[in-house]
């Protein structure tokens, strides 16, 4: 692919600077020319915005056939195993059936701006294999976690926290893993603390990324008090290690202070949260912690995988919760579907920055702010996280292959 735009903005760096560009070129899979004047924030005329592509950092795309399936259901009724409504729809699937919507929704992530996600994947290897396929037919980087086709202990096992995996459980997990980017099991109250001690010693030998979802609701801390003495989050960090903690939903100020002594890579979640009737999540202390922030949105069957409409609620949210006109700056905002990626580089790949810079991969998402709504924007990146459809998008670049074009150069 070879890309010429001229007079336009680009949010340069992994600080997104927003910069009058007068020429931006790709060459093939790498960026090759930035001629960047001076830093701009807002707009005389239309233009173009040059900014990197998004990553969705939560999704569980095996869903996504099901929209709005389990509305008025609890989380319980719609999505905890083995009875949950989704898990009964899944098995219902044919595999083409399955494959025909998933596919269909990458293409429709990779139209919203997304050339990224890391997905949550149910069905074990079999749900592994119809992901890779789908990804392969859209283009998209689908960073997939797997899961046990089905919980390996039996409630009294989960109450004693005793046993291991099971041989045969072992076995699966090889096979996952074998296939997969990485693991998360649901909440920590899926296994026993041996059985997530295997998991981290098999993960970090293999190189493999470890996420679970934390502080979804109070339920999970609760369940996990009376198994360890330990809240959810506490014991994730002490036994799994993860590298990605998916909500902090409910998360205290002693639990966002774990985050930030850990450093924590923390996705969040508000839309799905509020669609199910649980809290918000505290942006506004997290955002005061040394942790690092991702965003996700979450299951398909809750929302569609469109990080646009994701920017814009949780910014204003986070507005409300300062509870003042200045923080936060939007541009921490748009970092957690950009350069705050980098931070998991090492397990995504080599390729992965989140930002533009010359001599990197053309991972490059281009805005038409010549529109009515955005043509007189006097703030670009708040335009970008509050005004944005997917009306405006004209191209979306992975690497320098479209993925999404609406100039047809």
């Amino acid at each position: 692919m070879n890309l010429h735009l001229q007079d336009g903005v680009v949010l340069a760096g992994p600080e997104l600077v927003p910069h009058r560009c007068s020429h931006f070129a790709v060459d093939q899979d790498t960026i090759t020319r930035m001629e960047l004047g001076d830093p701009v924030q807002s707009l005389e005329r239309g233009s173009w915005v040059i900014l990197p592509a998004f990553t969705n950092s939560h999704t569980h795309m095996g869903d996504s056939c099901l929209p709005d399936g389990a509305t008025g259901m609890t989380l319980e009724e719609g999505f905890f195993r083995p009875n949950g409504y989704k898990y009964r729809e899944l098995a219902k699937q044919s595999r083409q059936q399955h494959l025909e919507h998933i596919t269909a929704h990458l293409h429709y992530m990779a139209a919203t701006g997304t050339i990224r996600h890391i997905d949550f994947r149910e069905q074990g290897v079999y749900g592994c294999h119809l992901l890779r396929e789908a990804a392969a037919q859209a283009g998209i980087h689908s960073v997939i976690l797997s899961q046990f086709d089905s919980v390996p202990f039996t409630p009294e096992q989960l109450q004693q926290n005793r046993d291991p995996l099971s041989p045969q459980a072992y076995q699966e997990l090889q096979d996952i893993l074998a296939v997969a980017d990485g693991f998360s099991e649901s909440t920590m109250n899926d296994l026993t603390e041996p059985a997530w001690r295997q998991i981290h010693h098999l993960t970090e030998h293999m190189g493999k990324l470890r996420a679970i979802h934390c502080l979804e609701n109070e339920g999970y801390r609760e369940v996990s008090l009376a198994i360890s003495g330990r809240g959810d989050l506490e014991r994730a960090l002490d036994v799994y290690h993860p590298h990605l903690i998916i909500h902090a939903t409910v998360a205290n100020a002693t639990e966002i202070q774990l985050l930030s002594e850990h450093r924590v890579n923390v996705a969040l979640n508000p839309r799905a949260n509020a669609n199910l009737g649980l809290p918000l999540p505290p942006i506004a202390p997290l955002l005061e912690s040394e942790a690092n922030f991702l965003l996700g949105t979450d299951n398909g069957l809750l929302n569609s995988p469109n990080l646009l409409p994701e920017l814009d609620f949780t910014y204003k949210v986070a507005k409300s919760q300062f509870g003042d006109a200045v923080r936060p700056e939007p541009v921490e905002i748009l970092k957690m579907v950009t350069s705050n990626i980098r931070h998991l580089r090492p397990l995504l790949g080599s390729d992965v920055y989140g930002y533009l810079e010359v001599g990197l991969p053309a991972d490059v998402l281009v805005l038409d702010f010549t529109r009515p709504h955005l043509r007189a924007s006097r703030h670009v990146i708040a335009s970008i996280l509050t005004r944005v459809t997917p009306e405006d998008v004209l191209m979306t670049l992975r690497q320098g292959k479209i993925l999404w074009d609406k100039l047809n150069l």
